[in-house]
């Protein structure tokens, strides 16, 4: 049983608007969606690893995502984001902190993530080492994510002292 008082939350937040180039795929969850235009960004621009990044760092108090990779250093140049989150996850482990869940909800117009919602779920929970769930929600045409202008995601995050 885990103690209470060794249990944090954190709460991540990414947003980031659609590639102009045709040829950038789209990532999602560490799931690369065929066919789909991608979201621009310094690394592979997956939202839900950003933000589920973020969560976790914010739970165990280790700043954030662009504090451990700013995108100022080429090293993270089109980087598999996936990659980042389980860095994270390592850094949580030397900081005596390991997650326990995580719940994500990406706001999207297109494409609909209902078909690929299970790989991303499974690909998410490998990297983290805790299940990870993932909801999808629109923005019932409203500003620029309801024109489909970008992609956004929210996740939070708990972790424990092992």
């Amino acid at each position: 049983m885990i103690d209470i008082a060794e249990l944090r939350v954190g709460l991540g937040i990414d947003v980031h608007p659609m590639s102009p180039d045709p040829m950038r795929p789209l990532v999602l969850g560490g799931v690369v969606f065929a066919a789909e235009p991608g979201l621009a960004g310094h690394s592979d621009a997956d939202v839900v690893s950003h933000a589920l990044a973020d969560a976790l760092l914010g739970a165990a108090g280790l700043g954030d995502l662009g504090e451990h990779f700013p995108e100022t250093e080429a090293t993270w140049r089109d980087a598999d984001s996936t990659g980042l989150l389980k860095e994270v996850v390592r850094r949580l482990a030397e900081a005596g902190w390991a997650p326990v869940n995580a719940d994500c909800t990406v706001v999207l117009e297109r494409p609909r993530l209902a078909p690929h919602r299970a790989a991303m779920q499974e690909r998410l929970t490998e990297v983290v080492g805790a299940p990870v769930s993932v909801k999808a929600t629109t923005a019932e045409a409203l500003g620029a994510l309801g024109r489909g202008e970008g992609i956004a995601c929210m996740a939070v995050a708990m972790v424990s002292r092992p």
